[in-house]
This record gives structure tokens, C-alpha cells and sequence, in this order.
């Protein structure tokens, strides 16, 4: 079974579900890229039925994903008044955490394999997932602080289920990037791959996935993974609360009018 859509391609062979990220320049999540990955999870039940694992990777040069596309963002919200911006930002919300909480919850052994830039949404998306198989050269970020917002899409809760909340505070608070050997050195990634090489340590590891009882599997993620629904559902409506602010239109615009290279394009 496999599936195509303009940002993004799958299949399953061998047990394992494959999600590739392909939306030039650097697999940014807007509403295009989200009708996409509906469409996935919409096909993601009677796959799950045939396989132990899924990985979801990149087929861009630059990196795993950029996270939001803040230019689409800013364009809808000038497009708009206050009101009407505020219910399209909060259900666009609604809708891509739908999508990532069913990564989330599914029963499978979920991997993402990383190279280069992972920030904002697109770090957001690789937390759904089991295990994170990092690039040497991957750099995960959290830059919402920059302007005026916190992460939307349910990366506060899961990257706290993941690694203490001193390492939390640190990206949030600050900005920063962590490079890949920071990333398995606080336990946010699980393994480091070589520079190009993630995807197919991702896929070694799938291989060794199904081996395994997908029923055990299963069962063992209820303990060892827990649910953060209470904390993504406050996530939401702050992010909401911070998006009225005037200091945010006011960051949007000063990215979107910056002519300077980003730091996740080549």
C-alpha cells in the first residue's frame, strides 16, 4: 500500500510504514502540508494492521523541517480581522495537533530520522515519534520565543515527557540549537547517525522492530510513553492568547520582510 500527495509520499514494505517530507525548501507545515498529512493519517489505520514500525523522514536537502510556515501565517492573519484570525490560528491548531497526537497514540514503533534543521513544528513533529535517529549534522531549535509565541503544536508537553525540565527551560527560554551529540546526550535522540546516514540507521532499526511481538510492542508503549492530553489542550489556548498580542504580527513581519538568507536554507 503506498499513497502520494504533493508534499509528501508513503509506503509500507517489509512491515514497515515509510512517511517521506517533501516540500521545497525546507518541508515548512502549512495548510497544504496539512491537508497532506491528514490524508497520511487518514490511510495510517489499515496500514498499521501490516506493519511492527514507520519512519518519517526527509527528502530535502536542508533538513527535516523548518516547522511552520510563518509567511503563510502572516499572510492569512493580514487577510483577516482579529476574530476571524484568531478562530482560523486555533483551528489550525486543533487540526495539526489531531494529526499529531494520532502519531502520537499509534501502536507502531515510531522513528524519525533527522538530518539538518528541525525546528519549530517540524521538532515538534519528530516528538511524536518512539525514537529520533539523528543526522551528526542535525540541529533541533525551538525560535517561537522570538516571536512572542511558544511552541503550538504539542512540543512543550512531549519534549517534557522526553528530557528534564532544565534542558526544557534552556532551549525554550534561550532559543538555541542543540547539535545531534547534545541531542543524545540529554536523551532526546536515541541514536547518532553519520552525516547522511539516518535513514537508513532508521531503517536497520525498523528492521530489528519487527522481530519483535507488534502486540508486546504495543503494550509496553502504554507504560513507557504516557499521553501529555490535559497539557497539549493548555498548549493551545496559550498559544492562542499570545498570537492576540500585538508583538507577535509585529515578529511575523520583521521575519517575512527579512531579504536574508534563514538559517535552515543552504
Amino acid at each position: 500500500m503506498s499513497g502520494s500527495e504533493k508534499n509528501l509520499q508513503w509506503q509500507i514494505a517489509d512491515g514497515v510504514i515509510e512517511l517521506a517530507l517533501d516540500r521545497s525548501p525546507a518541508n515548512e507545515i502549512g495548510l497544504a502540508m496539512l491537508d497532506d498529512l491528514e490524508r497520511f493519517v487518514a490511510a495510517l489505520p489499515e496500514m498499521e494492521s501490516q506493519a511492527s514500525a514507520l519512519i518519517i523522514y526527509s527528502k530535502q536537502n536542508s533538513g527535516f523541517s523548518a516547522g511552520a510556515d510563518l509567511r503563510e501565517l502572516y499572510t492569512l492573519a493580514q487577510r483577516m480581522d482579529s476574530d476571524s484570525a484568531m478562530k482560523g490560528v486555533r483551528q489550525f491548531l486543533e487540526r495539526i495537533h489531531a494529526v499529531l497526537n494520532r502519531i502520537d497514540m499509534s501502536p507502531l514503533t515510531t522513528i524519525a530520522a533527522v538530518h539538518g534543521v528541525c525546528f519549530g513544528g517540524g521538532f515538534e513533529l519528530a516528538l511524536t515519534c518512539d525514537l529520533i535517529v539523528a543526522d551528526k549534522m542535525a540541529r533541533f531549535c525551538f525560535p517561537e520565543l522570538r516571536l512572542g509565541l511558544i511552541p503550538g503544536f504539542g512540543g512543550i508537553p512531549r519534549l517534557r515527557r522526553d528530557i528534564g525540565n532544565a534542558g526544557v527551560r534552556d532551549l525554550l527560554l534561550t532559543g538555541r540549537s542543540l547539535n545531534a551529540t547534545k541531542a543524545l546526550a540529554v536523551g532526546l535522540a536515541s541514536q547518532l547517525a553519520a552525516e547522511g546516514e539516518s535513514l537508513r540507521l532508521a531503517r536497520a532499526t525498523a528492521a530489528q522492530v519487527t522481530k519483535f511481538d507488534r502486540g508486546a510492542s504495543a503494550a509496553a508503549k502504554v507504560f513507557i510513553k504516557p499521553f501529555p492530553e490535559d497539557q497539549l489542550r493548555l498548549e493551545i489556548d496559550i498559544f492562542c492568547d499570545l498570537f492576540a498580542q500585538p508583538a507577535v504580527m509585529q515578529g511575523l513581519r520583521k521575519f517575512v520582510e527579512n531579504s536574508g538568507a534563514h538559517p535552515y536554507l543552504p
